[in-house]
């Protein structure tokens, strides 16, 4: 009994005279008032798929082997007026219901309605202003829906009937005479209809005026088909303005009428040239679809020639586009052209076309738009998917950025660097979500988040990082990322604070992506499932869950804890090193170091350790430490005395307390 209690208290004093023969931690050391936040059974909590795979969509993130959805093919016709901004036209859609649902009535979007200054989206509008209305405009806005019939008949013969419509705010409801029947039932409807063009349409459309004519972008001027989908039925959710859009796919027929001093760029391809361009036109067009350099089809001078020619008569511009979810146009009398061919992996061809009027002239602004375009085009057609469409068209207006299939409208004023960026953001949204057609209404990350990360990427490629932005310091974006005041990622933008859209719609989700592809897979298996989810996707509707899915089989890891911290929920980050001691007392035999996570995310942990020597070792730890763990600790077989001890030295993970990152030895 007396030999034990020696044996103790000599242990103790031992214990005592090495505790202060080790070297003391300063900025590192663990506040009294600290305690972790960290919950690794939360973190790390089974069942994150809220339901198994189904016949539609595989458990591998894949489409299953009964996935479906429906179609809308249509031909629009349009005429622009000109004087009073007016926009009349007639779309006849061909809708094919591939579900296994029969359907008494059909939903369709009616977006122009957001500017009716009765609607949801006018009503929601701070009075600080908003990029989602009509920017105070007072005018007539809305469709004004003149008569939606059936369409049937056979031998050549059409016969057209009235159908019964209910429109609610941003929505049409048509009842049908008869079910459409499922699995392939067809039916046929026109709408007539016409609306006044607003300004500033929500940073979406809208009209300028420059020295040599208006310019107008013009957008969602169509009625079109709401989805119906195997997750929700019916997409309905109101066009409120900050959220997008989620349309079927389909063959777009469209025939716009235009004053005949207008030159008019459509997404798709121009099926009738001769009828519009002149021949010298016509053979500067032919020059361009072989030259990899910018060729001008309608100079600064053409446009002072002809832009002012007064007349009345009108004429008709023909594009088709095939496999595409929506068409977009532009119209003006002012417009420089200028084009140049973009080459695709498969050895096919398409034509990038700039139109952009006098005022964004310059070598130092939209001269160079055609050049920025093909270069986008073809970067991410090699590094992702083949670019589908027969020509990408950049219009400068006076809308700041938005993208359609094939077309894309920037501001008329940016130059240089600003102006690739918009370019190549824009032109990314071809692929997110106009390939890849996830619902923006719901997920805005899937396509603005997505879009932003290979735009991150894109930069770098460009003419030698040309305009490519150093890599972001996560520690100081900390604060910007988790913020207690944020909503989730995955939330949507219409439940989001607009001033939080640029966040957690853009850059938020590419930062987490760049993460992922940088510290937790590797660039190789990354880009190999990123790849995966593109092509498995292309022409569909991918969810959430089929990306987080397809991302975990391709790469073999269950990264539940990762989509749980960073798009779920908005957890914050806070890895420190809270203890340091040498084994034995002595620096020749080894260092034991404890590291905590205080808050409530998970990450891999990298540290690098400095000898007095000037040597830097860096050891790189995995998440599974913090799969049952709040704080660990590891033997690091040094043989020297440690300078120094550093977590995250490169700051790439967004660690909010840069306080515990760092031990320093007693001086």
């Amino acid at each position: 009994m007396k030999n034990n209690c020696f044996k103790t208290l000599l242990q103790l004093v031992l214990f005592l005279v090495v505790s202060i023969s080790w070297p003391q931690q300063n900025s590192a050391s663990k506040s009294a008032d600290q305690v972790s936040k960290y919950d690794y059974q939360a973190a790390f909590a089974p069942f994150f798929y809220t339901k198994d795979g189904t016949n539609t969509r595989s458990a591998s993130g894949q489409p299953g082997f009964e996935y479906w959805q429906n179609r809308a093919d249509y031909q629009l016709t349009a005429k622009l007026n000109e004087e009073n901004n007016e926009i009349s036209g007639t779309g006849i859609i061909s809708y094919t219901n591939n579900s296994p649902d029969k359907m008494s009535f059909l939903w369709l979007n009616l977006e122009q309605n957001l500017f009716k200054s009765d609607s949801r989206g006018n009503a929601i509008i701070p009075l600080s202003g908003s990029r989602n209305g009509a920017q105070g405009q007072i005018f007539d806005g809305g469709y004004k829906i003149k008569s939606v019939k059936i369409v049937s008949g056979a031998n050549g013969k059409s016969i057209e009937k009235e159908l019964k419509y209910l429109i609610s705010d941003t929505r049409m409801q048509v009842f049908l005479p008869q079910e459409l029947k499922s699995k392939g039932g067809k039916v046929k409807m026109k709408i007539d209809y016409s609306f006044i063009s607003p300004y500033e349409g929500s940073d979406r459309m809208g009209i300028l005026g420059t020295t040599y004519g208006k310019i107008f972008s013009v957008a969602q001027w169509y009625p079109r088909m709401c989805v119906y989908d195997d997750i929700r039925g019916w997409n309905t959710i109101p066009y409120l303005g900050a959220a997008e859009f989620y349309l079927e796919y389909g063959d777009f027929d469209v025939s716009i009428t235009a004053p005949s001093n207008h030159f008019v760029v459509c997404s798709g391809e121009l099926v009738n040239p001769t009828e519009v361009y002149s021949q010298e036109q016509q053979k500067r067009w032919v020059q361009a679809s072989q030259s990899d350099k910018t060729v001008i089809i309608r100079s600064a001078d053409d446009v002072r020639a002809t832009a002012n020619a007064t007349n009345k008569s009108f004429k008709t511009w023909h594009f088709k586009i095939q496999n595409s979810r929506d068409v977009a146009w532009a119209s003006s009398p002012g417009f420089i052209m200028d084009a140049a061919k973009i080459n695709l992996p498969s050895g096919k061809k398409s034509i990038t076309i700039s139109a952009y009027p006098i005022e964004s002239d310059g070598n130092d602004a939209w001269s160079r738009s055609t050049e920025f375009t093909k270069t986008s085009i073809e970067n991410y057609s090699k590094r992702w998917f083949e670019y589908p469409y027969p020509a990408a068209i950049n219009v400068a207006g006076i809308v700041s950025g938005m993208e359609y299939p094939g077309i894309v409208f920037c501001g008329y004023k940016d130059k240089e660097g600003d102006l690739w960026g918009v370019t190549d953001h824009e032109f990314g949204h071809n692929w997110f979500p106009m390939i890849v057609g996830s619902n923006e209404r719901l997920y805005g990350w899937m396509d603005e988040g997505f879009n932003t990360f290979i735009n991150s990427l894109s930069s770098v490629d460009f003419n030698n990082g040309e305009y490519a932005t150093k890599a972001a310091d996560l520690h100081k974006e900390a604060e910007k990322y988790t913020n207690p005041k944020l909503e989730t990622i995955i939330s949507s933008p219409d439940n989001m604070k607009e001033v939080n859209i640029g966040t957690l719609c853009y850059s938020k989700p590419s930062a987490g992506l760049v993460i992922l592809r940088e510290q937790i897979l590797g660039k190789e298996l990354f880009d190999l499932a990123f790849h995966t989810y593109v092509e498995r996707w292309a022409f569909k509707h991918p969810a959430p869950d089929d990306f987080f899915r397809t991302i975990e089989n391709v790469a073999g890891e269950d990264l539940s804890w990762f989509w749980r911290g960073w798009f779920v929920n908005n957890w914050r980050l806070d890895q420190g090193i809270t203890s340091v001691k040498y084994v034995g007392s002595t620096p020749r035999s080894g260092i034991y170091i404890t590291i905590e996570n205080f808050e409530k995310m998970a990450m891999p942990v990298t540290l690098d350790i400095k000898t007095k020597s000037g040597s830097v070792t860096r050891i790189k730890l995995p998440v599974e430490i913090w799969q049952k763990n709040v704080d660990w600790t590891f033997k690091h077989n040094s043989t020297e005395e440690i300078e120094s001890i550093v977590i995250d030295p490169d700051h790439v993970l967004p660690d909010c307390n840069e306080s515990n990152n760092t031990w320093k030895s007693a001086k």
